[in-house]
């Protein structure tokens, strides 16, 4: 009671707000300066040079119950903003360091390249990792010696190069999806024997979609089927020229069965990276990103982290997107404790209060309180609010998006059934691009929809293209989640005419197919003047009366019709879910079969918003 008569009583010997004058409205708009979260009004105050007890007077007569050690939060941040008269906008913790570690640039050194292995299955990665540090993972790994903690680092001439072991082209793509652009170099296995493959051009597509140079190392040179001059020229319709044709890629041939020109390789990547001029501050607070994380029974939360700022050592706070925690210990790739890790280097670190995704930024803090403070701020923050996720773009946003000149890409990922509609598909689309919008195929390969499809279309902002192929259910799904547009064409010049039109800024109104769920026939009954009835099982989301069905036979659709009629347990229902049998009629029925499967679906317009 009597707190809240003082602050009533301080309030009220306040005086009035006057209006702003000619000469303070003259004066223009407030400065705008940015603070660094996880400031105290003590840091905000010192900065301004006022006394940090008088911010908190001012701060106590506007009613906020506030001591000098208490966190900005955004309310306070407001009222700081009006009691010093400057616009201040808080930038994140991670941001900021990374903006002053790079503004000082007598404290930049250079720093060891870190590398991505990609490639199709069975072209050699592992075995050419395995070359590389000289030791040979699998038989470790199965003996549980070695401790797995996804980058490993090899030693040659002196210099260290860190190897990111990925499981796969899905988790390159997701760790950049967050922001967290940790691989400086693709190293693109390619078997001489096999050539490129869909998961190398898949891999292709998500280098070049980071953006990141590519090595080309072309393995098994030591087989006798081995064609090193085919798969350059295999490389060259996908866009990588080595450089011995004139082109910028650099390629080695190697065997990294029989250990040969590794050397080469290590010598390309350190080149590489030369050239690249990796520099890093080594003298900020320590950051890095998450590359994966567990939690071990153990020894609790673990994650591995490679450090792109400072260097860390046991015993520092820290805070991790939501989570924070103190390095209890740091080891290794092969489970040893070391006592600092510097930048490039992969560490695994224990002292996490709950497991961070992969992708989040790690960030040293100077004691547990702060770190603390920081998470439970942006929890509360994350409650409020649901970040804004980029959304892949959609053909009806293209035209509003050049009108305004926000756009000057449409990036596409082209399924077909066949090599022959890829080839037509990848040379034919460029050529629609206008003076405003060009089109760019980042992956054109043959096969259905793939949800490595959908998360690269995620991350780079791309539409999926689709020429007589199918989006499985589950895949629709993940893109519905994703918002990912996928457009699905039987006629190319149906496809050519709608990108035509998006690029005019003119798209008509489409047809969006539906997927409701699936039933397969169990028996065939013809019943007099009512005609043939199918006995069905449902075995996948729900069928629904007046839905359109495709009939399938053996994965090929054999026609279309709808649903006539809908009987559960000799009622008329509107909608059958799985599991549950039913009775239904269609409005054609021809060469149906017990065991034939019935796709339903609904189309509906979609008009251009």
């Amino acid at each position: 009671m009597d707190k809240a008569k003082n602050k009533t009583t301080t309030k009220s010997a306040v005086p009035a707000k006057k209006k702003a004058t000619k000469a303070e409205t003259a004066a223009g708009p407030r400065p705008k300066v940015q603070i660094q979260e996880g400031s105290t009004v003590k840091d905000v105050a010192e900065r301004f040079k006022i006394k940090p007890k008088d911010l908190v007077d001012h701060l106590i007569v506007r009613g906020y119950d506030v001591s000098a050690s208490d966190l900005v939060d955004e309310g306070l941040l407001r009222a700081i903003s009006d009691i010093i008269k400057v616009d201040l906008e808080m930038v994140s913790l991670e941001e900021d360091i990374r903006k002053l570690a790079f503004q000082l640039e007598d404290s930049l050194v250079p720093r060891p390249p870190v590398v991505t292995i990609m490639g199709h299955v069975d072209h050699g990665k592992t075995t050419l990792l395995d070359a590389i540090r000289s030791s040979n993972l699998t038989e470790k790994e199965a003996g549980g010696i070695t401790q797995h903690i996804g980058a490993y680092r090899a030693k040659y001439k002196n210099r260290y190069i860190t190897f990111v072991d990925t499981p796969g082209h899905e988790a390159f793509t997701q760790l950049r999806a967050r922001g967290a652009q940790v691989t400086d170099i693709v190293v693109l296995v390619v078997a001489a024997d096999d050539g490129v493959m869909p998961q190398t051009r898949e891999a292709i597509s998500h280098a070049q979609a980071a953006n990141v140079p590519i090595i080309v190392a072309i393995n098994k040179i030591d087989l006798p089927g081995a064609n090193p001059e085919r798969v350059k020229q295999q490389l060259a319709k996908e866009g990588l020229i080595v450089e011995e044709w004139g082109g910028k890629t650099i390629s080695v041939d190697i065997s990294a069965k029989e250990k040969k020109n590794i050397d080469e390789l290590l010598e390309m990547i350190l080149l590489l990276g030369d050239i690249l001029e990796l520099k890093t501050n080594p003298y900020v607070p320590a950051q890095g990103v998450i590359l994966e994380s567990r939690l071990d029974a153990q020894k609790g939360p673990v994650a591995t982290v490679i450090i792109q700022l400072g260097t860390l050592v046991p015993g520092q706070a820290f805070i991790c997107g939501q989570t924070y925690g103190k390095a209890r210990a740091l080891f290794d790739e092969f489970g040893r404790p070391v006592k600092e890790a510097g930048p490039s280097v992969p560490v695994e670190v224990l002292g996490f209060n709950d497991v961070p995704p992969a992708g989040t930024f790690f960030q040293v803090v100077p004691g547990i309180d702060i770190a603390r403070r920081i998470s439970e701020f942006r929890m509360a923050r994350a409650r409020k609010e649901t970040p804004e996720k980029q959304v892949p773009l959609t053909l009806e946003d293209l035209f509003k998006k050049i009108e305004k000149d926000q756009i000057k890409e449409l990036k596409a990922i082209v399924k077909a059934d066949v090599n022959g509609s890829v080839e037509v598909l990848r040379d034919l689309l460029p050529t629609l691009s206008t003076d405003k919008v060009k089109i760019n195929v980042l992956q054109a390969s043959t096969g259905n929809v793939t949800e490595a499809d959908v998360l690269l279309a995620s991350a780079s902002g791309a539409i999926i293209i689709g020429y007589n192929v199918k989006v499985p259910p589950k895949i629709q799904e993940i893109a519905k989640n994703e918002k990912v547009e996928i457009r699905l064409y039987k006629i190319i010049y149906q496809l050519t005419d709608d990108l035509k039109k998006a690029v005019a800024g003119m798209l008509e109104p489409v047809i969006k197919e539906t997927y409701l769920g699936r039933a397969v026939v169990k028996k065939i009954f013809n019943i007099g003047k009512v005609g043939t009835v199918l006995g069905c099982q449902v075995i996948d989301g729900k069928v629904v009366r007046n839905a359109e069905v495709k009939v399938i036979r053996n994965n090929q659709v054999l026609y279309q019709t709808r649903i006539s009629s809908l009987k559960h347990v000799k009622e008329n229902v509107t909608e059958v879910k799985k599991d549950s049998e039913c009775g239904l009629g269609l409005e054609k029925t021809q060469d149906i079969q017990p065991g034939d499967i019935l796709e339903a679906f609904v189309r509906e317009k979609v008009m251009p918003t």
